[in-house]
């Protein structure tokens, strides 16, 4: 209600902002739910426990919000897409560097909401939630730090005056027979996160790959973290074609566990959620980067990933495990059937 007592509906912004939030920490309640039931680390396992409680606080919140707007709430996820008995998958480590990863994804997600929303109650929930992730995030960064498995970027000299670009040659860079110019710290910069992005990518790929009853599945997840694989590549040959080394990432490894974990349902759209905020960390790249054969690379590889993620799409489709989002009605559809 505004002052004047009058009910404001939801925009369409805010009823997918709602949505995709209900959907993501849904999904996310149970996957920390199972890391919980295995943890041994006593630094780590409060940072997981963390996580979790920010998220089933989110669907407590959400539900209300659902009711009193009389908004259908989406299916989502249950108890039943995650089998907690099921042997230990991920080491402790990887449980960090998992929540450390999705409270970035949650934080770019978070403020774009907060930017859609009109209505005061929707922009208050939404900021809050924004607030709670970046503390997740700077949780789970302390104690990555404190064990040492903090993945830095590269060090570069301070700038000790100013520059501007004096040739148009500063933009070049796809000729191979001429030299390159040396990568800029925003174009290192965003290498080095990419890099550590796929690699968060291609654990949960092979997890998830080796766990699933499902040929499809299987073979979809080997393309996804042969596609990690791949981009990791190019991304560290960059950066060592100018003498900087890729990140050492840490040993955050996946165990030989076949036993079905997570429900297919639950692993496909978690792969599409990564694959979806991938896209958006390489179009911020593409954008970003200034030399052309770094905004090339961007664009070719953001095509596969798509690729990739209409493929999920269809398998998710095929076994009616892809939840609808809210949409408009089909004016056609409805007046045909009228007619009929």
């Amino acid at each position: 209600m505004n002052e004047s007592g009058k009910k404001i509906y939801l925009t369409s912004s805010e009823i997918a902002s709602l949505w995709t939030g209900y959907m993501n920490d849904s999904m996310s309640k149970y996957v920390l739910s199972y890391m919980l039931k295995h943890i041994k680390d006593k630094e780590i396992k409060p940072v997981v426990q963390h996580a979790y409680d920010i998220s089933d606080s989110h669907l407590k919140q959400l539900e209300d919000i659902f009711q009193n707007e009389q908004y259908a709430k989406p299916n989502a996820f249950t108890k039943e897409d995650v089998n907690e008995n099921a042997p230990w998958l991920f080491s402790d480590l990887f449980c960090l560097t998992y929540v450390n990863h999705m409270a970035k994804v949650g934080m770019i997600t978070y403020s774009g909401f907060v930017s859609m929303c009109a209505r005061k109650d929707m922009r208050d929930y939404f900021t809050q939630a924004l607030t709670e992730t970046a503390n997740l995030y700077n949780l789970s960064m302390e104690v990555a730090m404190s064990k040492g498995i903090n993945i830095r970027h590269p060090y570069i000299e301070v700038p000790k005056e100013t520059d501007y670009v004096d040739s148009k040659k500063y933009l070049s860079g796809l000729n191979p027979l001429s030299n390159k110019r040396p990568l800029n710290a925003v174009e290192i910069s965003h290498l080095y996160q990419n890099i550590v992005t796929n690699s968060v990518g291609m654990k949960l790929c092979i997890a998830f790959g080796q766990t699933s009853p499902y040929k499809e599945v299987q073979d979809y997840m080997l393309r996804g973290k042969n596609i990690s694989k791949k981009h990791m590549k190019i991304f560290s040959d960059k950066l060592l074609e100018d003498d900087v080394e890729s990140p050492h990432l840490p040993d955050v490894g996946v165990s030989d566990s076949t036993t079905q974990t997570f429900s297919d349902k639950l692993m496909m759209f978690h792969m599409s959620l990564i694959i979806s905020a991938g896209i958006g960390n390489y179009a911020t790249a593409g954008a970003a980067s200034q030399r052309s054969d770094l905004m090339i690379n961007y664009e070719r590889l953001s095509l596969e990933v798509s690729r990739l993620a209409k493929s999920g799409a269809d398998i998710m489709i095929t076994h009616n495990w892809l939840e609808q989002p809210p949409g408009l009605k089909d004016r056609k559809k409805l007046t045909r059937e009228k007619e009929g």
